[in-house]
């Protein structure tokens, strides 16, 4: 994908690669900073399975070399990688505020059409204040949108908020060329990428987290935390100037 490309090309990876925690929920890599990304779960593995196929011997490898497993066919590799990539990242505060994704998308999404790509808690609030709300999903719920469906619905939006998650599983590219020339786009969540470079691709909006006490983090990954019981994280938005 062109967007892994870019990115990979801004990163200086002259530092250790410290610690690597793949959680129920998050995977936490610590190199220049900690980094999360979304662990996931598109599929049972039997105890034969290798989804990570250096599991064990990870710590030994370079940060370049780890961050290339975002391109993996295995997405719990993949989660390793851009989780490498967004502990890397040297993140410019000065565009950023804090904000809330949730509370953007109901400012902005209000009496529009919205599309939201990824199945997140505060669904119901931004169905009562928008428009219409389409939320696409891979593992569709009652009430969502397949994702197979996605060309039906994403072209008309006035508002396409994506999961950073789809830089795991690869569809991020796809969904953004779905994106109406006139719509507002927003990439959310604690695996998005915190770089000026997703602007480069019709991104207006980039909303994430940035991790400011990595030892709370891994202890909470580790123990099995949703986000909403994450600690020591700030929630950072950034828009196009």
């Amino acid at each position: 994908m062109r967007i892994l490309d870019d990115l990979l090309s801004t990163l200086d990876y002259g530092v250790a690669v410290k610690d690597v925690r793949l959680g129920p929920f998050w995977t936490a890599v610590q190199t220049r900073s900690c980094g999360l990304a979304s662990t996931p779960h598109d599929r049972d593995y039997d105890h034969g399975d290798t989804p990570v196929r250096d599991a064990g011997r990870i710590l030994d490898k370079a940060p370049a070399e780890l961050a290339q497993l975002a391109y993996s066919e295995s997405t719990l590799e993949a989660a390793i990688g851009v989780a490498v990539i967004n502990s890397l990242l040297e993140i410019d505060e000065r565009p950023c505020v804090d904000l809330n994704a949730a509370d953007f998308l109901l400012e902005k999404g209000r009496d529009r059409k919205v599309a939201l790509v990824g199945h997140f808690p505060f669904i119901r609030s931004l169905r009562e204040a928008a428009g219409d709300l389409w939320v696409i999903e891979r593992n569709p719920r009652p009430g969502d949108v397949p994702e197979s469906d996605a060309p039906a619905y994403i072209p008309y939006a006035d508002l396409v908020a994506i999961s950073g998650s789809t830089f795991v599983n690869h569809t991020i590219q796809g969904l953004l060329d779905l994106c109406g020339p006139n719509a507002c786009v927003m990439v959310l969540g604690p695996t998005t990428p915190l770089s000026p470079v997703l602007f480069d691709y019709g991104i207006d909006v980039i909303s994430g987290t940035r991790v400011i006490e990595p030892d709370t983090v891994f202890a909470h990954v580790s123990q099995g935390a949703s986000f909403r019981q994450m600690k020591g994280v700030r929630l950072l938005t950034m828009r196009r100037q």
